[in-house]
Formats: C-alpha cells, structure tokens, sequence
C-alpha cells in the first residue's frame, strides 16, 4: 500500500451498518486533527452517508465545518448469482471553514 493510499484511509469515513452516531464521532475525531475527510458509501448506505454529513456539518453549531465536493457514481459489482451489477456511490467532503 503506497503512502497515498495509507492517507486517504485514515481521511475517510466508510459508512455500514453501525449505528449514525458511531460514523458521526469517527468523522469528528478524524476533523480534529485534519482540514477535511471524505465520507464514503455505496448502495442503501447512500441516505446514512448523508445524514452523517449533514449532522457534522449543521448539528454541530459553532464547530465550523462545511460539506465541499459531493461525488456520486456507480461501481460494478458480482451478484450473489455471478452476473455484475452496477451500485451506486456517494463521497462527500467535510472540512473545516477556513
């Protein structure tokens, strides 16, 4: 794993199945010690990845943080059958105001 890589996976937050407020901490701590970090999902996670943001960005009064680029795609993934599928994705920005 090259050094980029090792930096952007401590700068992002993947969203899964834990519960919101547990990817929200993750996000804050990350936002503590970086200028931004990227919120990751694809698929049903898609509305949580949006919550988290949103909940950084706007619930925390006084904090300063602001959402930046939003970039939406798909990916192709193998179906539990084999036959490839495309998945939606989401990466969001959150950074501090400067």
């Amino acid at each position: 794993m090259s050094t980029e890589n090792r930096s952007e996976a401590k700068d992002t937050v993947f969203i899964g199945k834990k519960p919101l407020m547990a990817y929200v901490t993750s996000a804050l701590i990350q936002l503590a010690n970086r200028p931004k970090v990227s919120i990751k999902a694809r698929g049903l996670s898609i509305g949580r990845a949006v919550d988290v943001a949103q909940i950084v960005a706007r619930r925390t009064d006084g904090s300063g943080y602001t959402i930046g680029e939003i970039k939406i795609g798909s990916e192709q993934l193998e179906s539990n059958d084999g036959r490839p599928r495309n998945v939606s994705t989401i990466e969001i920005e959150v950074k501090k105001n400067a």
